[in-house]
């Protein structure tokens, strides 16, 4: 297997005189940075129209409780009460 660490040195010996070029008090997420923040809102925006597309077909309807005993579990052996 070749030796990893001479090429891992060489290229770090081309990319420290780059990052020596960058002022870090005007470094900018960029153009990249842009468009990952547009994708990633125009994905919620297309999460929410589809949830709200679902939630919109969505038809529950509450069961009427006809007395207040009707769906209570008695404690000893967990049957209904009558």
């Amino acid at each position: 297997m070749p030796d990893m660490s001479a090429s891992a040195s060489l290229a770090m010996t081309h990319l420290v005189p780059l990052a020596k070029e960058l002022d870090e008090d005007k470094v900018t997420p960029g153009v990249l940075g842009f468009i990952v923040f547009a994708v990633m809102a125009l994905a919620v925006w297309g999460l929410m129209k589809s949830m709200n597309r679902h939630m919109g077909r969505v038809n529950f309807v509450e069961s009427e409780e006809t007395g207040g005993e009707t769906g209570s579990v008695v404690a000893d052996g967990g049957k209904k009460s009558a």
